[in-house]
């Protein structure tokens, strides 16, 4: 019964906004031709993300990393007042009206006291790393897929297996023969 009301718990928290500390960047998926990596690669999706620290991760596939797209995800997800700690993309100039605005500049360190976008940066790991089982993602599904990744993220302390039969058989669990 507890999963059931985990589910419930999480279908809540998805409508809810991500505050306090919050880690903010993008990331480019898929394509066939290999080559060059980051903003300039041919036929990737991009995927746009916030990770609460020590909390959840909100995703989403955008057309394109310019501020006005970027800046309504981070205003429709967040709470007001955060600290949002970003790279130094152009993009994420204006934060500084939705809140505290930390930047880390990769060129010349990854880790500066407690200002960096680790955390974001483990769930692209975390993410890609499972995508490489399906062998190639058709873009039409690529959502689901991601929000299967961070739906997996979200709750990676629980036993899903559990937690989806809970859900599916009403908390009762599969009747057997």
């Amino acid at each position: 019964m507890q999963y059931r009301y985990k589910m419930a718990d999480y279908l809540r928290e998805q409508f809810s906004e991500l505050g306090g500390e919050v880690e903010i960047d993008e990331s480019y998926f898929g394509g066939k031709r290999k080559g060059e990596r980051g903003r300039g690669a041919y036929n990737k999706a991009i995927v746009f993300g916030i990770l609460e620290r020590h909390g959840r991760v909100y995703t989403a596939v955008v057309p394109n990393v310019k501020a006005k797209t970027l800046l309504k995800h981070i205003k429709d997800k967040t709470k007001k007042g955060s600290v949002y700690y970003t790279d130094t993309f152009r993009s994420y100039n204006s934060l500084v009206i939705y809140g505290k605005h930390e930047r880390i500049d990769h060129s010349k360190t990854l880790v500066e006291y407690n200002k960096h976008i680790n955390g974001i940066e483990g769930f692209w790991s975390f993410a890609k790393e499972r995508f490489m089982k399906y062998h190639g993602i058709n873009r039409d599904n690529y959502y689901w897929y991601l929000k299967e990744m961070e739906f997996r993220f979200n709750y990676k302390k629980y036993d899903l297996f559990k937690l989806l039969v809970q859900v599916i058989y009403g908390g009762i669990g599969p009747k057997s023969d």
